[in-house]
């Protein structure tokens, strides 16, 4: 199986930081056309996301469990299924004491990416990470995906290093669609 990695804010749906209510939680334009080209290639879906707000106590791994409600739902609403949604509830410097430290899953980590694959039987190989900052771009870079850099204005540090190198940019997640469809048919 091939899989499109897809940064939750910024990337998949409009970035409202911290945000947790759901009707304020809306597909980014062209996501639901540009993710329905991805499925037609068989590529499955799934969302893999920092939620480091759990750690500072914003809000609760259940706020979150509802974000991914309502992200499965409005996918199936684009007649998409939404085939795992895995998040990093750590931060280092955070105040819930659970949360508070370091791991392996938050991004720029893999640790997210390789769960999925082997939860799902995903070749990692054919597989893309999609995100809108350089975090993303590592991530999928280090579990061994091509990866496509959302150049929306949203990366702010741009600290370049080997990982950190995408294979592709695009303005928006359409056009990300398109490049990964035009590189696919290159490939054949």
């Amino acid at each position: 199986m091939k899989a499109i990695f897809l940064d939750k804010d910024g990337t998949l749906i409009d970035d409202l930081p911290y945000n947790v209510e759901q009707r304020r939680i809306t597909l980014c334009a062209g996501a639901g056309a540009g993710l329905r080209l991805l499925a037609r290639l068989d590529y499955r879906l799934f969302v893999v996301t920092n939620q480091d707000g759990v750690a500072h106590g914003y809000f609760s791994d259940e706020d979150v469990e509802g974000v991914a409600h309502r992200l499965a739902d409005l996918l199936f609403r684009e007649r998409l299924p939404l085939e795992g949604f895995y998040y990093c509830p750590h931060h280092p410097d955070g105040s819930v004491a659970p949360y508070a430290r370091e791991c392996n899953c938050r991004k720029p980590r893999p640790g997210m990416l390789l769960q999925a694959a082997h939860d799902h039987d995903i070749d990692l190989r054919a597989s893309w990470m999609i995100g809108d900052i350089l975090h993303d771009v590592e991530a999928g870079n280090r579990a061994g995906c091509r990866t496509l850099l959302i150049d929306n204005g949203n990366e702010t540090e741009w600290r370049l290093g080997p990982k950190r190198i995408p294979t592709r940019m695009a303005p928006d997640l359409y056009a990300a669609a398109v490049l990964i469809a035009e590189e696919d048919k290159a490939r054949r």
